[in-house]
């Protein structure tokens, strides 16, 4: 068993937990008795401070998050020159903390012990000097791209569950998302490193790591968002897609970008059992209504009617808007536009959950199941049931005997794809100064 007992202390002016010790037994931090033998893991609260200090300590990938971040084993501005804010109990916010290695980040998230930390941008200068730093000497300069996708945006159109819930049903919404997002990326702007995210309750982040991705300044960043966001307006506007010329007069609808062609593809595959069997989202009237108003305007079709040509056009032309309305992803598209967007670092636990952020399969994205996702309460409790080790030894990665295993090694092997490639391009660097 785990036991923790100790304090707490002020260090810049707010509180943080400190641990004295961790022995076999649990045990109170500030006199409060909970044993992990006789709770269930729904029990365990997850914002406890004993807790979440035992999740750093024992669970978190300090190392591989290290690794993915840095793309080396040695540290760089990429880890120096890192923003990382921690929310502490009571919703304190601290920004522009900086480390300069995984041993150092270790240390100084279990002495804040947040409930949460966030990840954001390369500055030009180390964010904890940001103080001492002249006006314009501490910039963004680079970042990774993300996109953060939330079933807030499908509540509209999702009928099996409501405001914070999620199940394996509403989940296929974020899967289609993943599967046309996934292969616009890779296919179309030629990135490589992608690793999905589990967000702990109801949406899914993305974090590219690619050089060039990297590199993008903000006004790119925004152009890739217009090329991709296709459903636009708020709740008050019903035909949010325009993925195609106006028809007018006699002429009947034109194609869709060659692009869409291909995620028309992957939608179709998913629609009839997403939107029409398992969602039946057309079931009830205020959808019905929504559905014809995305039908072809009575005087066009009224126009095109006397040509079987026309006829087909319009048809093809409705139900590749419908499908598209209803099924292809809806991401919040100020994530990202700025290099200076702050995200939820992966493996770190929803509070509200209790759930890892853990990465998730894009090739397997349909069987990923959001409410099997290991939790911090189940975590301990594996620890708990592992055999007792020598009094006094210092626990790093004891993920490696838990059900959180397959989700770091998933993220060691992404690491380590980006750390060969930024390899492969310091030698091809080198050569090419050889040369002259």
């Amino acid at each position: 068993m785990i036991e923790f007992r100790g304090g707490y202390h002020v260090f810049g002016g707010e509180f943080v937990w400190r641990v004295s010790s961790a022995r076999s037994t649990t045990q109170a931090l500030f006199g409060l008795s909970w044993k992990l033998d006789t709770m269930t893991s729904e029990e365990i609260d997850a914002s406890a401070p004993e807790v979440t200090l035992a999740f750093y300590r024992r669970l978190y990938p300090f190392k591989p998050i290290y690794n993915w971040l840095n793309q080396d084993h040695a540290p760089s501005r990429l880890i120096t020159n890192r923003e990382f804010a921690l929310t502490l109990l009571g919703d304190v916010y601290l920004r522009y903390n900086s480390f300069s290695n995984a041993e150092e980040m270790k240390r100084e998230i279990c002495r804040y012990n947040p409930t949460r930390f966030e990840i954001g941008p390369i500055y030009s200068a180390r964010p904890r000097d940001k103080k001492s730093l002249r006006p314009g000497a501490f910039t963004p300069t680079a970042r990774e791209l993300v996109f953060d996708i939330d079933m807030t945006d499908y509540d509209s159109i999702r009928t099996c569950c409501a405001g914070k819930g999620i199940c394996r049903r509403c989940w296929k919404f974020i899967a289609v998302a993943v599967k046309v997002l996934d292969r616009t990326l890779r296919e179309d702007f030629g990135y490589k490193h992608l690793m999905w995210v589990y967000s702990g309750r109801r949406g899914i982040h993305l974090w590219i790591s690619d050089k060039e991705a990297m590199d993008l300044t903000d006004d790119e960043r925004r152009a890739i968002v217009q090329y991709i966001e296709v459903v636009k307006g708020g709740k008050d506007q019903v035909k949010k897609v325009s993925i195609r010329p106006p028809a007018s007069g006699n002429f009947a609808p034109g194609p869709i970008h060659p692009a869409l062609q291909k995620s028309l593809a992957i939608l179709l595959n998913d629609f009839g059992d997403l939107i029409l069997s398992d969602q039946d989202v057309f079931a009830k009237p205020d959808s019905w209504q929504e559905l014809l108003q995305l039908l072809p305007d009575k005087a066009l079709v009224d126009n095109l009617q006397q040509s079987w040509e026309g006829r087909e056009a319009i048809l093809k032309a409705a139900i590749e808007d419908i499908v598209f309305q209803f099924s292809y992803p809806r991401i919040d598209t100020e994530v990202s536009k700025h290099r200076n967007h702050l995200l939820k670092a992966p493996f770190c636990v929803h509070p509200g959950t209790g759930r890892v952020c853990v990465p998730v399969d894009a090739a397997h994205v349909d069987d990923f199941d959001p409410e099997s996702v290991p939790t911090i309460g189940g975590l301990l409790q594996e620890l708990d049931n592992m055999p007792a080790s020598q009094p006094g030894v210092e626990h790093h990665s004891d993920w490696e005997h838990t059900s959180l295993k397959p989700y770091v090694e998933m993220l060691e092997r992404h690491a380590s794809a980006i750390m060969n490639d930024a390899r492969e391009r310091r030698r091809g660097l080198a050569s090419k100064s050889l040369d002259f």
